[in-house]
């Protein structure tokens, strides 16, 4: 990069965009024109790089989020250019971290399965696979995260407030959607998506719903300003917010026209692109492999037979054609969160596409018949159901490869939630362990460790391939190894305490143990046997005086759904401990609870570094993988966790003795889910009995309206759609406190617990998000990586 180039077009940008000198600008506006100012470099590389790979076969992800993060620092990153730029701006008097704080977060996403999305991404251009996403361009994130008296509260999130600089809208790119009410515009908004080493550049296209007339001027004329708008402002709601509530059929409808909008453009988009080139679909399959991220975009099965049946296609090739371009990946075990949608539903928005999935479902009745299944076994695969259409068995019938995202997590839908299919198909079911990219999560998020990896290693060939950690292994009997190990760790504690003190207000011990979990909020996940666990610790701190911990403070973040009120007063809930534990002088700071508000992937790459203890007490079996535990494990920190998603294969890497597993497994849990009686289970542990007690005694000082007592009831009494404690957090509550005081103990001996921690993470090489996609295009996809140099 040409910084005299560079500087100029600061200037240019500085005046044509925001009409001042660029040294007259706010942080954030500067942050914009830099980034304009390296995007001119990129796009011509980023048209090189397409061409490679034309007349290929080309993969596609198809995704309803893609939590992508910022993107300065990680483009720079990708380039081999950041610390170039660093020099170019200190040059000027400007602080690079001050503009890298000025960029926002996309609200492209909400939790794991948008950030798996973002690292797949990243993975396959660094390995110079041609992958585009697809998806939807959000105008609002999920919500921004605000705490008022200890409650969640969402605002809306603006992320494009200040415009986007790393975005070209595609006008020539633009399709029509219809839906039986309404047809809007779909204009892709295209971002470059930068391998590592900028040999690669893929795209995420992202589709902006408009309108086909944004403006009624007869209307308007007569008076009526509403009416006038109105076309324009049906359209954009479709691309207005992720996930908006449905609690109401206004939302349902909303959140289906969301799902086949982004499904019916990308198609589309491909149909149009192969048509120029061929003049028929006999080898589209050959050409595209299509990934379904969940099953979100599962209406791309009977959107592409439609498609090609406009094209003159008859439903049997194009059903042949979609299996063989279409693949799914499962990313639940929990049957109520496998997706299904009203027959009424599509019937009133989407009656074409309706009409294939009866096709479908038949098609299939058909040969299951012919497999040997007897009628009244039908009724089990039936796609169409009850009034419903299931939109996990319309995937794993309309393609040719169903994959979970952990060995656990396959096993087990193999074995027993989707165990009637795989005996049907055993040849689709495969499994490809989550992976993250090292680039993003260590590099960027903790670039003195990475400098000490290469140092240790001698070169740089880990950011590419992660395998090569296993290498520090033997460092880990060198306790001077250990020892910088250990300042870097806690230099990330420091700069962690600092920015909760300057972002909270909450001012924390950095020589105590940061015990950090940080996940989506759900009842699965178990954030509220964590919650039970510090309220059992301050009440024994505050009952016995010789009772003595190593100080720990605890680190929440997450956000609630909006209409999940039962998360929502969990996360209250841990707002009220923080509240009591952290103003109680009388237990000399030994405990601190902090819940950052707003959690994100900026305020992730803050707290992933400075963990030393990683939380992932997840049911065993509630959760697919997690990519969490494997960010906590690359940067050197334990997991105290139960058998599930891929913590399995985290202590298969890097010991159970480094490791702190409790809990019930599986199997266990098999054997006594029937007879599970929480009731007497509390009544045998008085230390539990006192803390569950709390959540509707006078331990909190609430108002009177206020009530943890739904809680509590969830707990002891169950509700109508699940029983008493469902998730084993009374039972496994003695198992989790022995593996806290376990933690405790071995932390007072700070070069063996950080022995532990170097060893997770010399062990982390497996969990790279590159290993993931190699197997995904080698097994699954049959894509090959091309460099610059072969073309």
């Amino acid at each position: 990069m040409n910084r005299e180039l560079i500087t100029s077009r600061m200037q240019g940008y500085a005046l044509t965009t925001f009409g001042m000198n660029f040294e007259d600008l706010g942080n954030k506006e500067k942050y914009t024109v830099f980034s304009k100012a390296i995007m001119e470099d990129i796009l011509p590389q980023w048209q090189a790089s397409l061409k490679k790979f034309d007349g290929k076969k080309k993969a596609y992800y198809l995704s309803a989020e893609f939590l992508m993060g910022r993107a300065l620092s990680n483009n720079l990153i990708n380039l081999r250019k950041l610390e170039e730029m660093k020099e170019m701006l200190e040059g000027l008097g400007i602080d690079y971290n001050v503009l890298e704080e000025a960029e926002s977060d996309a609200g492209l996403g909400n939790g794991g399965l948008g950030r798996l999305a973002a690292c797949f991404l990243d993975s396959a251009a660094t390995l110079n696979y041609s992958l585009t996403g697809y998806g939807i361009r959000y105008n609002y994130g999920i919500f921004e995260q605000q705490f008022i008296n200890g409650y969640q509260v969402e605002k809306g999130d603006e992320w494009l407030s200040q415009g986007d600089s790393w975005s070209v809208r595609r006008e020539d790119k633009k399709v029509l959607v219809t839906f039986k009410d309404q047809t809007v515009v779909a204009v892709p908004y295209d971002t470059p998506i930068i391998g590592f080493g900028g040999d690669t550049i893929n795209t995420l296209r992202l589709w902006q719903s408009e309108a086909v007339n944004a403006f009624d001027f007869g209307a308007f004329n007569n008076q009526d300003y509403d009416k006038a708008v109105k076309e324009k402002n049906d359209a954009e709601n479709i691309s207005k917010v992720l996930y908006p509530n449905d609690s109401m059929e206004k939302g349902k409808i909303l959140r289906l026209k969301q799902q086949y909008f982004f499904v019916s453009a990308s198609l589309q988009d491909l149909i149009r692109e192969h048509k120029k080139n061929h003049n028929d679909f006999k080898n589209f399959a050959k050409l595209h492999a299509v990934q379904l991220n969940d099953t979100h975009p599962a209406v791309a099965v009977p959107e592409l037979i439609r498609l090609l049946g406009l094209e003159g296609v008859s439903f049997k090739k194009a059903m042949s054609i979609a299996v063989d371009t279409f693949a799914y990946t499962n990313h639940t075990i929990l049957k109520e969160a496998l997706e299904q949608w009203s027959v009424k539903l599509y019937k009133k928005i989407l009656p074409d596409v309706y009409k294939i999935i009866v096709k479908i479902d038949n098609m299939m009745k058909k040969e299951l018949l012919e497999k040997g299944v007897s009628e009244d076994k039908l009724s089990e695969f039936a796609i169409i159901a009850d009034g419903n259409i299931k939109m996990a068995w319309l995937s794993i019938y309309g393609t040719h490869s169903t994959n979970g995202v952990a060995q656990l997590h396959t096993n087990i839908l193999k074995e027993t939630e989707l165990r009637e299919w795989y005996l049907l198909y055993p040849e689709r079911f495969n499994n490809k362990t989550n992976g993250i990219t090292q680039r993003r999560w260590l590099v960027e998020a903790n670039p003195r460790l990475a400098e000490f990896i290469t140092e240790l290693l001698g070169d740089e060939s880990w950011i590419t391939n992660l395998d090569n950690l296993k290498e520090l292994k033997k460092f880990a009997s060198d306790d001077e190894v250990i020892r910088r190990f250990i300042e870097i760790k806690k230099s990330k504690k420091k700069e962690l305490k600092e920015y909760i003190l300057a972002k909270e207000g909450v001012e924390i011990d950095e020589n105590s143990i940061f015990d950090i979990q940080i996940k989506r909020l759900h009842e699965y996940k178990r954030q509220i046997l964590n919650a039970f666990h510090i309220l059992y610790l301050y009440n024994r701190l505050k009952e016995d005086e010789s009772f003595d911990i190593t100080p720990r403070t605890f680190i929440f973040g997450a956000k609630s759904a909006p209409g999940y009120d039962r998360a929502k007063a969990i996360i209250k809930f841990i707002n009220a401990i923080a509240e009591l534990v952290n103003n109680d002088e009388s237990i000399k700071g030994k405990i601190k609870v902090v819940f950052v508000e707003n959690y994100g992937v900026s305020y992730a790459q803050r707290l992933f570094p400075a963990a030393d203890i990683s939380e992932q007490i997840s049911t065993a079996g509630k959760e697919a993988s997690g990519t969490g535990n494997m960010k906590f494990m690359l940067n050197g920190a334990p997991t105290i966790g139960t058998f599930d998603g891929a913590n399995v294969e985290i202590v298969e890497e890097a010991g159970l003795e480094n490791n702190y597993i409790f809990g019930l497994t599986v199997e266990q849990i098999e054997e006594i889910k029937d007879s599970y009686d929480p009731v007497k289970e509390l009544k045998k542990n008085k230390r539990l009995e006192k803390v569950v007690n709390a959540l509707t005694d006078d331990t909190f000082d609430l108002k009177p309206e206020e009530t943890f007592e739904e809680l509590k009831n969830s707990l002891l009494k169950g509700a109508s759609w699940h029983t008493p404690d469902n998730y084993f957090v009374i039972k496994d509550f003695d198992a989790y406190v022995e593996a806290q005081e376990k933690v405790g103990e071995d932390f007072k001996n700070e070069l063996e617990f950080y022995r532990k921690a170097f060893i997770n993470m010399a062990s982390a090489g497996k969990f790279s998000s590159d290993r993931t996609i190699e197997e995904y295009a080698k097994e699954i996809w049959n894509i090959e990586s091309i460099t610059s140099r072969e073309v």
